[in-house]
């Protein structure tokens, strides 16, 4: 068994639900602190939800780039265990796949990072290189009290970061087929429009906000926000949940209650998008209240020092030409952009995050953790 492989199960078996951290930064922070890491806990959060966050950094080198692995410790819930093959943090090996709640999102990354970077400084222990590892068990939960308090923490005391791979299962049908260079803002909307409630074989002593709200609805619908970019799709907008009534099928109701998102490139900013809206919302005279939150911002890194050292690691360790893509949902990329210049994510295949039965193949760990190491090893040259 591989070393990437032992670690990995090693994680695997704590259960780590969100925001527990089961230990898994422990066992990590001693293997760094022997390879002369400095290791600081940051833990945020009320008393009920204590976040634990591990800051790890070694200096070879004052003023040299600083390279950060970031990723989370976290889990997301097992689902009802008996539906699993077996016990979800038990580390189990099947048809060449390792199985349990993490295995891809994404302790196998995490090994692999950590793995990387023992061998990378047995041999290049004094190359100009510095390196660090931001790791948080409130990825997977509201990401509140994780990455974003160390990157404010970080960003209060003056540190540069240079470059950062998040250890996200990119991967589609292989490890390094894919890796992420940007990922979508998202900013969510609850729209409150008001009506008036009466009877509804009497309309005209009432005002239906349905009825009222629907031609809003139709048009916002048809709405182009933007057309995107050469890395970014256009700027969706999706109704989630609709919210109205009594239960009574003879009351008008009185209210309702629109949930939102938008999913929005570079093209456009929280503060376009809003005004737009509401503008239409306006224009069709509605009484309304809106609440916004923004759970992140676009970030992109465009081809370069870092992307283009990814590109080559993946090319001479499996031969693949790698995809750029800023599919999906939002990662913690998001907080890690505001403070650090040139970030990517690069892990694993996640056909089976989230999912009952989570597994990563066992053959795609090791060539993950020397991709790892062959961006140290170019970085550092």
């Amino acid at each position: 068994m591989s070393r990437t492989l032992q670690l990995t199960e090693q994680l695997i078996a704590r259960p780590s639900v969100t925001p527990d951290d089961a230990g898994c930064q422990a066992l990590l922070a001693e293997r760094l602190q022997a390879l002369g890491f400095v290791c600081e806990s940051i833990v945020s959060g009320p008393a009920d939800f204590r976040v634990t966050n591990l800051w790890a950094k070694r200096v070879a080198r004052a003023g040299a780039p600083l390279l950060v692995f970031a990723g989370h410790t976290d889990v997301v819930p097992t689902g009802p265990v008996a539906q699993w093959s077996q016990d979800p943090f038990t580390p189990t090996h099947r048809d060449g796949k390792l199985y349990g709640r993490g295995s891809s999102d994404m302790k196998a990354s995490i090994a692999a990072f950590v793995v990387a970077v023992e061998e990378y400084l047995a041999s290049h222990a004094q190359a100009p290189l510095n390196i660090a590892l931001l790791l948080t068990s409130d990825e997977e939960g509201p990401a509140l009290d994780g990455t974003v308090v160390v990157c404010e923490t970080l960003k209060a005391r003056g540190e540069k970061l240079d470059y950062c791979i998040v250890g996200e299962p990119t991967s589609v049908q292989r490890t390094g087929d894919m890796i992420k260079n940007g990922r979508r803002g998202t900013m969510s909307g609850k729209l409150t429009v008001k009506g008036v409630q009466g009877h509804i074989a009497y309309p005209h002593l009432a005002r239906n906000p349905v009825h009222q709200f629907a031609p809003a609805l139709a048009e916002l619908t048809a709405i182009a926000w933007d057309q995107g970019n050469d890395f970014f799709p256009p700027t969706t907008w999706q109704v989630s949940n609709i919210h109205g009534g009594t239960g009574a099928s003879n009351v008008i109701p009185g209210s309702v209650v629109v949930d939102f998102n938008f999913r929005f490139c570079t093209e456009s900013t929280p503060q376009s998008l809003q005004q737009r809206l509401s503008a239409v919302l306006d224009k069709h005279g509605l009484e309304y209240e809106l609440a916004w939150t923004v759970g992140g911002l676009p970030f992109l890194t465009t081809p370069g020092t870092l992307v283009n050292a990814v590109r080559e690691a993946i090319r001479a360790e499996t031969g693949l030409e790698t995809e750029l893509s800023t599919s999906g949902g939002t990662s913690d990329g998001r907080f890690i952009a505001q403070v650090c210049p040139q970030v990517i994510e690069l892990g694993p295949t996640n056909a089976t995050i989230h999912k009952i039965d989570e597994c990563v193949p066992v053959a795609d760990i090791e060539p993950l953790k020397n991709i790892y190491r062959r961006v140290l090893e170019k970085l550092a040259s």
